[in-house]
């Protein structure tokens, strides 16, 4: 037996989950080559069945936020009544930032944007219209409906893990429909499948972090960003980020994910000084009302009068991804965000990083395509179109400090690295305990050595398509959970806002009968007082 010291795992969803992880990747090394077509035909087949549940269902997880955030549950608070905010807002906004978006935003800040405007699902490309599209379908894959599917998993993980008492883990979510089956192998069942989930989206993102760090080293040097390149740089990285999961959430995830907002916001305002400023400015300011005005129609499309397959390598990928990803997001939000009232954590969550979000992909993407659409002599948007995984450095190549500020962007991009892969550590080694927030630092070290070789098998395996397809057929069948996470939180909302009133009724009858006591008594006395006889001697002539 192993000792506690240095795992203390729950072992009806650690090995499971380790079992199928492990089986995964040998099918993968042993199958070899073939796997990479495998792959592709997987994912085309549940982006071509499956892909209108995904929209759907997404549509309806902002809807239901943004109906807690304005109803009745909305004054309801993360740990009770008096439970006070652990973080500052701006500590807590910029955990939010790091976790939720990180690597993806810098991979394919610049690259997504010019890509639908070189090849849009509509029109022709490389116009005005393409541009101003383009922009509207990045807003929609990176805004309000990617932030309110972590927020339905972190508020549902907050609200039971803080009010009701139960381990900070997906099964506690599900109390009031399983009651006390939750400990017993229904639960198992979907904590493996959030392990599998996390880690498969984690791989995705630490995929692409070190395919465009290895593309940002390839454009600086000599060097072939080649699979092996990018397999050490896994490696290496996942050594820094095993010395932040030593040291914690204060001294290691929050350090960096304050760090990484500095650095983004330095290489922000760089683009801004030497970039299209007033450019940046106007077109954030119209893209935001493009979005705004268009985002029901731009949502709801299913591509159903064509199927020329650019919605699931798109849309339906991101919504699997994101899913994918709220297990390991929402439970880091919700451990960060005890205190907060319901309407604040969702106001929060769904509208400050949307927006910040929203002005970095106007002035990175946006500017990469006002650069193409000015400039005739530019080749930009095609050297990004021929490798996704440069587009940041060959944008940054049109600027001044070129070399600066693809060192910059490189460091960035393996801080955000750092910062995902101890988060979700943390996340996934919580889940296998139990639940537990105070596992073995050995166990969290496991776990991020895990992602990184995960990461790497599906590198040599198929690549992005690989990654994708990870994501998507792990995303899948976690959808139909948030489903009924949504419905959970709901019953349990319900429960508690009924005890609220309750408790607020009973403390209100206990004021008014306190009240009426104190007039009843005072006019007791006062009524003594006029009726006692007069006891003072009287004095006589």
């Amino acid at each position: 037996m192993i000792s506690k010291k240095y795992f203390d795992i729950h072992k009806p969803v650690f090995w499971p989950a380790i079992a199928l992880i492990v089986l995964f990747i040998s099918i993968t090394l042993i199958v070899g080559e073939p796997m990479e077509s495998f792959f592709a035909g997987f994912k085309d087949w549940v982006t071509d069945k499956t892909g209108w549940i995904f929209i759907v269902t997404v549509n309806a997880f902002l809807i239901f936020c943004v109906y807690l955030a304005f109803s009745k549950y909305g004054s309801i608070r993360l740990g009770g009544k008096e439970a006070e905010p652990e973080f500052t807002t701006a500590a807590w906004f910029a955990m939010l930032f790091s976790a939720g978006m990180g690597i993806g935003l810098l991979f394919w800040g610049v690259a997504e944007p010019v890509f639908h405007y070189k090849s849009p699902p509509f029109g022709e490309g490389g116009t005005v219209e393409a541009a101003e599209k383009a922009m509207n379908y990045t807003f929609m894959h990176w805004g309000f409906h990617a932030w309110a599917i972590y927020a339905l998993v972190a508020l549902s993980l907050g609200f039971f893990a803080f009010n009701k008492g139960l381990p900070l883990t997906i099964r506690s979510v599900f109390y009031p429909i399983l009651g006390d089956r939750i400990y017993g192998w229904i639960g198992d069942v979907i904590d493996v499948f959030a392990v599998l989930a996390t880690l498969f989206g984690l791989a995705t993102s630490l995929g692409l972090g070190v395919k465009q760090v290895g593309a940002g080293i390839a454009y600086l040097t000599d060097f072939d960003n080649s699979v092996w390149l990018q397999v050490g740089l896994i490696g290496g990285i996942t050594l820094i980020a095993t010395l932040s999961v030593v040291a914690g959430v204060e001294k290691g995830v929050k350090f960096l994910s304050e760090w990484n907002i500095r650095i983004a916001a330095i290489l922000l305002i760089f683009i801004l000084i030497v970039g299209p400023t007033l450019f940046i400015f106007r077109s954030t300011v119209q893209n935001i009302g493009n979005y705004l005005t268009s985002i029901v129609t731009v949502a709801t499309w299913t591509e159903a009068y064509r199927d020329q397959g650019w919605q699931g390598d798109w849309t339906v990928f991101y919504w699997a991804w994101w899913i994918s990803w709220s297990p390991f997001v929402g439970m880091f939000i919700a451990r960060v965000s005890k205190g907060r009232t319901i309407r604040e954590f969702i106001t929060g969550v769904l509208i400050i990083p949307s927006f910040l979000t929203f002005f970095w992909l106007s002035a990175m993407g946006g500017s990469a395509i006002f650069i193409d659409l000015h400039n005739e002599a530019s080749n930009l948007a095609e050297q990004i179109t021929q490798d996704e995984a440069t587009a940041l450095f060959v944008f940054l190549g049109e600027f001044p400090f070129a070399t600066i500020g693809s060192i910059v962007g490189m460091i960035l991009i393996a801080s955000f690295f750092v910062t995902s892969s101890d988060s979700g550590s943390l996340v996934i080694d919580s889940i296998t305990a139990g639940g537990k927030l105070d596992a073995p630092v050995a166990q969290r070290v496991f776990w991020a050595c895990t992602e990184g070789a995960v990461a790497a098998v599906l590198l040599i395996g198929g690549g992005l398509t690989a990654l994708q397809t990870a994501t998507i057929s792990t995303g899948l069948p976690f959808l139909v959970i948030l489903l009924v996470m949504a419905y959970s939180l709901r019953k349990g909302l319900q429960k508690e806002f009924a005890e609220m009133t309750l408790l607020s009724q009973e403390k209100s009858r206990k004021n008014y009968e306190g009240k009426l006591a104190e007039v009843v008594w005072k006019n007791i006395q006062k009524r003594n007082k006029t009726t006692e006889p007069d006891s003072t001697p009287k004095k006589t002539k």
